[in-house]
């Protein structure tokens, strides 16, 4: 297996790779957030997602990558060859089933994106967002409040469809109202989560 995965280290910014390039590596982030990116023919950028350690990215039916990927900060990786994907899932039983199950929770983030794009109001995506941070960040054994929130405001709102004075606005109204407080610009604190949880839900 030593000879099949290799292991990189990536600084922030750093483009792993690009839409359209050919689809060679298949990557698990080990530590560290990356965002995953579409371009609109008009120059627009559409972030689709934030992975984070545990995550696996490039795994592409396509012979190309259907999207880009860039480091959100400094990010260690291990990465192997597409065609030595069928081997080591072969040497790793329990590897087949992990990446069943993050396919179908990909699913679920897809038809999310879409009610969180079509139906909510910009306060309800911004409470969704820092919840499925908090969320994800617990499913990682990590510690999910205060949470980590490492993107820029630009990315979260190319994420949620909404401009970076926006994304700002929404944060401060929340902070103002109680319901979280900002210990830096890169950790929230939910200080009344029921609250959150309610302005995602709409009510």
């Amino acid at each position: 297996m030593n000879a099949i995965l290799q292991t990189a280290e990536l600084t922030a910014g750093y483009v792993l790779f690009d839409e359209g390039e050919a689809s060679v590596n298949v990557y698990n982030l080990t530590s560290g957030c990356i965002k995953l990116y579409k371009l609109l023919p008009d120059g627009r950028r559409q972030v689709t997602g934030f992975l984070f350690a545990g995550d696996f990215l490039g795994l592409s039916n396509t012979e190309d990558y259907i999207y880009s990927a860039e480091a959100v900060t400094d990010v260690t990786l291990c990465k192997f060859k597409r065609t030595k994907l069928e081997g080591l899932l072969d040497e790793i039983p329990e590897l087949e089933k992990r990446l069943l199950g993050m396919a179908r929770h990909e699913l679920v983030q897809a038809q999310d994106q879409i009610l969180l794009l079509g139906r909510k109001t910009a306060k309800e995506r911004i409470a969704t967002f820092i919840l499925m941070l908090s969320d994800r960040a617990q499913r990682r054994g990590e510690q999910s409040n205060p949470v980590s929130v490492p993107m820029s405001r630009n990315d979260i709102g190319d994420y949620l469809g909404l401009t970076t004075e926006t994304v700002s606005r929404t944060l401060t109204r929340l902070r103002r109202g109680g319901i979280i407080s900002m210990e830096s610009d890169r950790r929230i604190a939910l200080d009344e989560r029921d609250a959150l949880q309610d302005i995602a839900a709409g009510f």
